[in-house]
C-alpha cells in the first residue's frame, strides 16, 4: 500500500494583512522564525530601504520602470500602490513553492489579499486579517517606530480604518491584544488549513488502494 507522504499536500498561501502599526509584520517574523516549513514571499517595491533592510531580503528594491514592466508581462501574482510606493508579490517562485507542498507567506494590504485570492492560486489561500485593540494603540505603536513624521503617522491613522473596513474578506479575524496569545492563534489555524481535503492530492490513490486490497481479501 503506499503510504501516506506529508510532502505530498499542496502548499498554503498564508495571507497576513493587518491596518500599519497592528504588528502583523512582528507576527510574521515569529512564525518565520518558528516554522522552517513556511517560506516569505519577498515583494519588489520602488520605495527606498529603511534603515537595516537588505535587498532581496525585506524586499526587493527595484526602479518604478522596473515594477511597471514586471507587472506588463505578468510577473506579479499581485501588486497595489501605498503610500505612493508599488509593492508587488512575484508569481513564479509562489507557484513553484505550492506545486512542491511548500507553504508560502505574504505580509499584505487588503488589496494585495484581494488580488491573491482571485487569482489561480485563490483556492490554495487562507487569508487571516490582524486587528489593532484600539485605535489609541495602534496611534501609540506608530508613533513608538520613531521612523515617520506626524503627518505620515496622522495619514496611517486615516488610513487604518478604511484598511479594517475589509476585514470580512478575510477567513480569520484576530485582535492582536496579546503577540503570544495571536501567535498561538495563527498557529492552530495554519495546522487546520494543511490538513484540509484539498490540499491532501494522494488521498484518492490512497483510498482506492484499501478498496483494492479489500476487495482482495475479500476473494481470498
Amino acid at each position: 500500500m503506499r503510504p501516506a507522504k506529508a510532502e505530498a499536500r499542496r502548499g498554503l498561501l498564508i495571507i497576513l494583512s493587518s491596518p500599519s502599526g497592528a504588528g502583523k509584520t512582528t507576527l510574521a517574523r515569529r512564525l518565520l522564525s518558528s516554522d522552517p516549513a513556511i517560506s516569505f514571499s519577498v515583494s519588489a517595491t520602488t520605495r527606498p530601504p529603511r534603515p537595516g533592510e537588505v535587498d532581496g531580503r525585506e524586499y526587493h528594491f527595484v526602479s518604478p520602470e522596473r515594477f511597471r514592466e514586471m507587472v506588463a508581462d505578468g510577473l506579479l501574482l499581485e501588486h497595489a500602490e501605498v503610500f505612493g510606493h508599488l509593492y508587488g508579490s512575484p508569481r513564479a517562485p509562489v507557484e513553484a513553492a505550492i506545486a512542491e507542498g511548500r507553504d508560502i507567506l505574504f505580509d499584505v494590504d487588503w488589496q494585495g489579499g484581494q488580488q491573491i485570492r482571485q487569482s489561480p492560486l485563490g483556492q490554495d489561500a487562507v487569508s487571516i486579517f490582524i486587528l489593532p485593540p484600539s485605535m489609541a494603540e495602534l496611534d501609540r505603536r506608530l508613533r513608538a517606530r520613531g521612523q515617520d513624521s506626524a503627518e505620515v503617522i496622522a495619514a496611517r491613522m486615516a488610513r487604518a480604518m478604511a484598511e479594517a473596513s475589509h476585514w470580512a474578506e478575510y477567513d480569520y479575524v484576530l485582535v492582536n491584544r496579546d503577540l503570544d496569545t495571536s501567535m498561538a492563534s495563527i498557529r492552530t489555524i495554519i495546522a487546520a488549513e494543511r490538513l484540509r481535503r484539498r490540499r491532501q492530492p494522494w488521498l484518492a490513490d490512497f483510498v482506492r488502494d484499501l478498496e483494492r486490497e479489500f476487495d482482495a481479501r475479500a476473494l481470498s
